[in-house]
């Protein structure tokens, strides 16, 4: 069926660009891009006067179907998908994370079955390497040739889903082969399990010492290990969830080494710090993650690094655990505490409150680092991450003067609580178009579940 969208009088807004001009949609794809364009019979007129109009925003990291400490995400493709396209993001990068004995073909495929048919908005997938033989780069081979070109590696959660040095290597090997990007969660799971043995056997039990068991010198030897396995193979690793200067500092070394790395940092690093994770009554089981949230003073580093362009891109490790039924399964061993922060709908007006608004960064490394760069790193640029003619119309209409507050009550996101309860926002998406079709208005989900699509990518695109 034959669909047209004319989107006037807004201030367009690319990563390098910005400009008051008309946009013509013809069937979910951008057909025109001008001043004064004349507007076609039976079409529908979005005026976005006052508005900013920003490419669709991506989220190359976020965890919808996770099994993980005995318990499993509470999000489906049905709540999640629901809730990216309100907070503005219209693709999703999904890890698909197999157990150490699990095939890895038919991990993929349940995945990837999870997705089809009922997300809003499109996807794709990182493909996690538990580990390394015969079947599983037969298995690897067969899922870049369906259209995935990234992998993800664990250095940490020994005896589940962490891989060997062994598996990295051979990892990093077919990686570079096949022209596929390895993402890779950086810490040393070894020296992790014998800090938490540790602290358990001095009775340190509660959600705040989940940060003393993985502190940023761990984290940072993880970095320089994973660059250390890319520099032999001559490799292009991405960082996920950076969280401290530390690592970041050790990312930038091997970078000016010749190391092919990209840099990720979620928005909870930005906004929130280990005293969340340190509140009484076991309030803080609600921000235990991995990395753990660190001290405030790496917030201003890590900002300003994200504002230069050496952290590259802007995620939030989407992990959603209740805290009644799940989180609490760790009251009395923090080690037991399922990882993760929800986040995924409140990513974009954070980092537009946090950071546009207080002047850490600027409009177009909004734009950038939570959109374009990331589009251009995992193969999807220039279908996606930019308004410019030709791209799929995947469009972000931008209210600056909104106010309000989030809340629990109020989310798309399948779970009890909010890691941003109560806190004020200056700005939302006041209409998000996914490939032409409306996915929300206002904060209210107005798409269609089962719109999305998923996004092959081909490797090489470096």
């Amino acid at each position: 069926m034959h669909s047209t969208q004319f989107i006037k009088n807004g201030e367009i807004v690319n990563a390098d660009s910005r400009q008051q001009a008309d946009i013509l949609v013809e069937d979910g794809v951008i057909t025109q891009i001008g001043r004064d364009l004349s507007v076609p019979k039976d079409c529908e007129v979005i005026n976005a006067r006052g508005h900013y109009v920003f490419p669709g925003f991506i989220d190359p990291h976020v965890h919808i179907h996770l099994p993980f400490m005995g318990t499993c995400t509470k999000d489906t493709y049905d709540s999640a998908s629901k809730a990216a396209v309100v907070g503005g993001t219209t693709t999703l990068i999904e890890m698909c994370c197999p157990g150490p004995d699990e095939s890895l073909l038919d991990a993929y495929k349940l995945w990837k079955s999870k997705a089809e048919g009922l997300s809003a908005c499109d996807f794709s997938f990182h493909m996690g390497v538990p580990r390394f033989d015969a079947q599983a780069e037969s298995d690897l081979r067969q899922i870049v040739a369906d259209g995935i070109s990234s992998f993800k590696v664990f250095l940490a959660y020994k005896g589940a889903l962490g891989l060997d040095d062994e598996g990295l290597y051979k990892t990093m090997q077919l990686a570079k082969e096949l022209g596929v990007i390895v993402t890779a969660h950086c810490e040393n799971a070894d020296l992790i399990a014998q800090l938490q043995q540790k602290l358990l056997s001095e009775g340190k039990t509660g959600p705040k010492w989940h940060y003393h068991s993985r502190p940023p010198m761990v984290e940072a030897e993880g970095v320089h290990h994973l660059a250390t396995f890319a520099a032999v193979h001559g490799t292009h690793i991405y960082t996920v969830h950076t969280s401290c200067r530390e690592s970041v500092e050790v990312a930038l070394q091997a970078r000016e080494q010749g190391v092919q790395i990209w840099i990720e940092t979620l928005i909870q690093y930005l906004t929130h710090d280990k005293t969340d994770a340190e509140k009484p009554r076991f309030q803080g089981a609600k921000f235990v993650m991995s990395p753990p949230l660190r001290d405030r003073s790496n917030q201003d580093y890590l900002w300003n690094a994200l504002q230069q362009g050496l952290i590259n891109t802007l995620a939030t490790d989407h992990a959603p655990f209740d805290f009644k039924g799940q989180k609490d399964m760790g009251r009395d061993d923090f080690t037991k505490i399922p990882n993760g922060i929800p986040s995924l709908e409140d990513r974009m007006t954070m980092l537009w409150t946090r950071g546009v608004c207080t002047g850490k960064l600027d409009i177009h490394r909004f734009v950038e680092c939570a959109s374009t760069e990331t589009a251009k790193i995992f193969g999807l640029f220039p279908q996606k991450g930019t308004i410019s003619v030709g791209a799929d119309a995947d469009i972000v209409i931008w209210d600056p003067k909104y106010r309000g507050r989030i809340s629990a009550r109020t989310h798309h996101m399948n779970i009890d609580y909010s890691a941003y309860e109560g806190q004020s926002i200056k700005g939302r998406p006041a209409r998000v178009l996914v490939r032409g079709q409306s996915a929300a208005e206002n904060g209210k989900f107005t798409g269609q579940l089962g719109h999305g699509r998923f996004l092959k990518r081909e490797p090489n695109h470096f």
